[in-house]
């Protein structure tokens, strides 16, 4: 299913999709075109992130997952991940109680117990904080991995054949997708990423199996507005099949 667009905005696209899923690469290079340390590009990445979660707030987009920091990026320099950390603590409290009073539920995915005591707290207690909000949900994934992921879910399957509450051939894809992070919400229906790149890098890869893909080269930080109505102008002229012949799906919407 996708949202109607809201009648109260300027843009024009027919429809749009209820989870957004978003890498936002290119902070670095962002600020290597500009001869400045790799932290500016970071923190015009956090500008970035504020314009596009109120857009998003703004179309009533159910969802927005975005990837904050990998499993991968601990092998980045010492000196990059602390400022990323930092960067990270600091953002969390300038940032929560606004949207807080904007209704957003705010929710973080991954193993946070790699994370300092401190940005642990700030973690729980943000989401503490939102959780009963009604708005949309803005979900973080921080030291996530999609392989991760579904490891974790397979050793919670596991545990359950262990105590013999289940038999291994009982196992399904459905019963896997409950231990899944974000069962609770659609699937993505649209992913970007930004920067030029061409791949999911770990992304979400259990979620991402009938996401629509879109690449653009904007770096991250010049990801406005009007670049991302372009993507979610390019959701709303594909034919989302599923499976399907393209005449079952117009039969389904034509019914």
């Amino acid at each position: 299913m996708i949202n109607k667009i809201p009648s109260n905005t300027d843009d024009t696209v027919p429809v749009l999709p209820r989870h957004v899923a978003i890498i936002m690469d290119g902070n670095g290079r962002w600020a290597k075109k500009r001869f400045l340390p790799r932290f500016a590009g970071h923190k015009a990445g956090v500008e970035t992130v504020r314009k596009i979660v109120e857009i998003s707030a703004e179309l009533r987009i159910e969802a927005l997952t975005l990837f904050a920091f990998s499993s991968e990026n601990w092998q980045r320099p010492k000196k990059e991940v602390d400022i990323l950390m930092d960067l990270f603590v600091s953002s969390l409290e300038k940032e929560v109680k606004q949207l807080h009073q904007n209704g957003i539920r705010l929710q973080f995915i991954g193993d946070r117990s790699e994370f300092n005591q401190k940005l642990q707290s700030r973690i729980a207690e943000s989401e503490q904080l939102t959780r009963d909000n009604q708005g949309m949900r803005l979900v973080i994934a921080a030291n996530y991995g999609g392989k991760w992921d579904i490891v974790q879910a397979a050793r919670q399957l596991a545990e359950q054949v262990r105590q013999g509450t289940i038999e291994p051939q009982d196992i399904t894809a459905d019963m896997l997708h409950q231990y899944i992070s974000l069962s609770d919400l659609p699937e993505p229906d649209l992913f970007i990423r930004t920067s030029g790149e061409h791949r999911i890098s770990n992304f979400m890869i259990w979620q991402l199996a009938y996401t629509e893909l879109y690449f653009t080269n904007i770096l991250w930080p010049d990801f406005d507005r009007a670049a991302y109505m372009d993507a979610l102008k390019s959701f709303a002229d594909r034919e989302r099949r599923f499976g399907q012949t393209g005449e079952q799906v117009a039969k389904i919407h034509n019914a």
